[in-house]
């Protein structure tokens, strides 16, 4: 039985618009074992990213609502520089619109989380140069993002995703931008990251064709979890 490296248990989550609260998630619990490759759907306004940002630590949760734990690790516990910090760690981003830098390289903008850690500048060299072969990019380390294709900016940014080896890759309808041969390259890429790396993988999507990568499929509908749907 594979270890449990995300719980959520009695999680709610609303936003103040105004005088008016809106919820969002009511009572959401779940648990992702090591190793999955989960995808959350559901409708747009479901709490799909809402739940991935708690997630993540992008966001919290309302106050006394329930716990997040992620790799041992209580979420609500943290203070915001030290989510920051944890962030930084544990967790790789993938984001629709690929939020690479215009100014920086392939190479540089893969290089960024690294340069919040103690590695020698030789040693991030070697870590962006395998990243980069990893995803196929190895022959574009000195192109600016505009030179670069739809899929080829986001198999950049999954090179930056997981440089630092983080504990969980969470990615937000991560071929929505995409042209249908371009996101079947990036679902089978973060495929491969869970199969080969044992990478822990939860997604947000709309695409069925992209959930058919995936374990599991747990739907959100009006911020309300429904059943759980193993797929393999």
């Amino acid at each position: 039985m594979s270890n449990t490296i995300v719980s959520v248990q009695n999680v709610s989550k609303s936003y103040q618009r105004g005088a008016q609260k809106i919820p969002v998630l009511e009572k959401i619990s779940l648990s992702v074992p090591e190793g999955e490759f989960l995808t959350l759907m559901g409708p747009s306004g479901s709490g799909k990213t809402t739940l991935l940002n708690l997630i993540a630590g992008i966001d919290r949760p309302d106050t006394g609502s329930g716990s997040i734990t992620v790799a041992n690790t209580d979420l609500n516990q943290l203070n915001e520089s030290a989510l920051a910090n944890w962030r930084s760690r544990h967790v790789g981003f993938i984001f629709q619109f690929y939020n690479l830098m215009p100014v920086l390289t392939a190479f540089e903008n893969v290089e960024l989380p690294l340069l919040l850690t103690k590695l020698p500048k030789s040693k991030r060299r070697e870590h962006v140069r395998a990243a980069l072969d990893m995803v196929g990019l190895g022959d574009r380390v000195k192109h600016y993002p505009n030179q670069l294709s739809g899929g080829q900016q986001q198999r950049v940014a999954i090179a930056r995703a997981i440089i630092t080896d983080p504990t969980i890759i969470v990615a937000d309808e991560p071929t929505g931008d995409l042209d249908k041969d371009s996101a079947g390259e990036i679902l089978t890429l973060l495929a491969r990251l869970n199969s080969e790396f044992k990478k822990t993988i939860i997604m947000v999507t709309h695409d069925p064709r992209a959930a058919e990568k995936a374990h599991v499929v747990r739907h959100l509908d009006k911020g309300v979890l429904e059943d759980i749907n193993h797929k393999k």
